[in-house]
């Protein structure tokens, strides 16, 4: 049974969720209409009895390419919006890998239910939730591995918010991946929700894979990355922590602003950190 006081916090969670991601996903969708027309196939996969929806995007040649797996964040009230995230698609492309963006389940044309729907004011079953859609990521691998164009042993994964969060949960459940990239994991729940904190910091405590930990000084909090990395110093885990100055989006998050550093909006400040780690450990 949850308690009323945790129940209230969780509400606003997703209330705090809501806001902000609705704005940003806006913002982003006016903020790049050049992108649109970037080309990628729309495949579906299987994870467990669900038929997962994601966007592929190839680089030019024949391969075998490197690839990564980009994992989005919550987009509450847009859940079924096509979101291929063109930004992310063009610059790794563009550096020679081929990309997965899968639509989690509940998302796009994915099967199964919508995140807060299935959650609802109960802080234990968000991290139930996220690891079950951590399932769906780790099943994008044998969905690459079939592909004749991709090296699956040169993968990595990477994601922003929530998609941060599956991507370390994945990377703490697989040792499949060459590198990870943590693009401000649970920076919007880290405060209000135990189980989140405890989820990332048992996923760090298994995690062997190369992680890049980012966030922005003035994202909700920098903890949800900085005690990762921590984990990973104690371990000798190979990593690399990036902490921006303050970011403030044109357009959108206002509750957190630093929070939108990783969409769009702020690429051009992150990319070659990106491509810099990455190559480090898929060459």
């Amino acid at each position: 049974m949850v308690e009323p006081a945790r129940r209230s916090r969780m509400r606003r969670l997703v209330r705090l969720l809501i806001a902000f991601l609705t704005c940003i996903g806006a913002a982003a969708a006016r903020s790049q209409p050049e992108l649109d027309s970037l080309k990628y196939q729309d495949v579906f996969y299987a994870s467990g009895n669900l038929r997962i929806q994601a966007y592929l995007y190839k680089p030019d040649g024949d391969g075998p390419f490197s690839a990564v797996i980009y994992n989005h964040g919550t987009r509450d009230g847009r859940e079924r919006t096509p979101s291929p995230f063109p930004h992310v698609g063009r610059m790794l492309t563009r550096a020679g890998y081929a990309v997965l963006v899968p639509e989690r389940r509940g998302y796009g044309k994915s099967d199964g239910e919508i995140w807060w729907k299935e959650v609802g004011s109960d802080q234990s079953r968000l991290i139930s939730r996220l690891q079950a859609e951590t399932d769906d990521v780790l099943a994008g691998i044998d969905y690459l591995r079939g592909l004749s164009y991709v090296d699956a042993k040169r993968l990595a994964v990477m994601g922003w918010s929530f998609g941060g969060v599956v991507s370390m949960l994945a990377a703490g459940r697989s040792t499949a991946f060459l590198a990870a990239v943590d693009q401000a994991g649970g920076a919007l729940t880290w405060d209000g929700n135990s189980f989140m904190r405890s989820a990332l910091i048992a996923a760090a405590e298994k995690s062997t894979t190369p992680t890049l930990f980012m966030v922005a000084r003035n994202d909700r909090t920098t903890a949800s990355v900085t005690t990762l990395a921590d984990v990973f110093k104690k371990r000798n885990v190979p990593h690399k922590l990036v902490i921006y100055e303050p970011f403030t989006p044109s357009q959108g998050g206002r509750a957190a602003p630093g929070h939108a550093l990783f969409s769009s909006q702020g690429a051009g400040l992150w990319e070659n950190d990106v491509i810099e780690f990455l190559g480090r450990y898929l060459r």
